[in-house]
């Protein structure tokens, strides 16, 4: 015996008189018992998602319950929906994407002390480049008339 360890047979033998050691098993379980689940409260069983956003071709537009472990996995992917989204609309060459991001809010489940993914948010910018926009033409209209003369290259 080693600093209070068999060695031999792996099981923990304390310094004081114990009348019986419970050996543990390859699978880190106790023999005698079953292996124990872990049960979901009834805060996290209660929860359900839903998208706020006016795209109809994303999940969650019907609210739907999501298991805390999964959490993270499946709100980055309805986000990456939205960015896919972006970068549909923009693939017909009359606008840019000019930045995108994903952020991710999480909570503590107050019954339970779980962290888990509360929702997600996605930014897209996105310039266009219509010329038959009327938008865009009196924009343009009011930065040339903004610009005009202030780049001069007046020769000495």
């Amino acid at each position: 015996m080693i600093g209070g360890i068999d060695a031999s047979n792996r099981y923990i033998i304390p310094f004081s008189n114990v009348s019986r050691v419970t050996p543990v098993n390859t699978a880190n379980n106790v023999d005698s018992s079953a292996k124990v689940k872990p049960v979901e409260c009834q805060t996290c069983k209660n929860r359900k998602y839903v998208d706020g956003s006016n795209e109809g071709d994303v999940s969650f537009k019907t609210p739907g319950h999501i298991d805390p472990a999964q959490s993270y996995g499946k709100v980055m992917a309805h986000e990456k929906e939205h960015m896919a989204n972006a970068r549909e609309k923009t693939a017909g060459g009359d606008a840019r994407l000019v930045s995108a991001s994903i952020s991710l809010k999480y909570g503590v489940c107050p019954e339970c002390g779980r962290t888990y993914v509360a929702g997600g948010e996605t930014r897209t910018l996105i310039e266009s480049y219509n010329e038959n926009n009327p938008y865009d033409k009196g924009r343009k209209a009011v930065e040339g008339s903004i610009l005009k003369g202030q780049n001069i290259d007046a020769a000495v």
